[in-house]
């Protein structure tokens, strides 16, 4: 019997361990003065919450996002993302050729990636990169581990007023934040 009780705390603080790890993993990304780094390996780390195509007659894309782990479950039960949560955006271009299916369309070669992640601390009140609930990077294709964004009110907040009302996160491309 003591036993199993020693196994049932140890893995319930595993367990807790686990979670606090998740919460914490987007601020693993800043360093002290607030920088942003892209996640390695987001694609196989991340759950992809969604694509969306832009059609553009400059080119048309693909917007592949991604969330970190235990993001979309805590979004359908609690209708917001958690602090520490991130978003990785990553946008493609296009390609497309007919197919027994009919015209088919793929992303081909990154171009950039946004990254974003939840504050609701209001951390790094001094960098111009975090405000309104985020943090915000962007990162092009040419220098992908470069952040080059510097300053989230003009470089990024631009395309996210329509979102406004949804935490400046566009959700309605996102199935999985729906409830199941």
């Amino acid at each position: 019997m003591k036993l199993a009780v020693s196994l049932a705390v140890v893995l319930l603080l595993l367990l807790a361990r686990h979670e606090a790890k998740n919460e914490n993993e987007g601020f693993d990304l800043v360093d002290k003065a607030g920088n942003i780094r892209k996640p390695d390996d987001f694609r196989d780390r991340y759950q992809a919450l969604g694509t969306y195509m832009v059609l553009n007659p400059k080119g048309n894309e693909m917007h592949v996002t991604y969330a970190s782990a235990g993001a979309a479950e805590n979004y359908r039960k609690t209708g917001k993302f958690a602090d520490g949560t991130v978003l990785v955006k990553e946008v493609f271009g296009t390609d497309h050729a007919q197919m027994t299916t009919g015209d088919a369309h793929w992303a081909s070669g990154t171009k950039v990636w946004f990254v974003m992640i939840k504050d609701e601390k209001g951390r790094y009140a001094g960098n111009p990169l975090w405000g309104d609930g985020w943090a915000w990077a962007l990162f092009k294709s040419d220098a992908p581990d470069k952040q080059v964004a510097t300053d989230y009110k003009k470089d990024c907040l631009g395309c996210h007023i329509p979102a406004r009302d949804t935490d400046w996160v566009y959700v309605q491309g996102y199935p999985v934040l729906a409830s199941k």
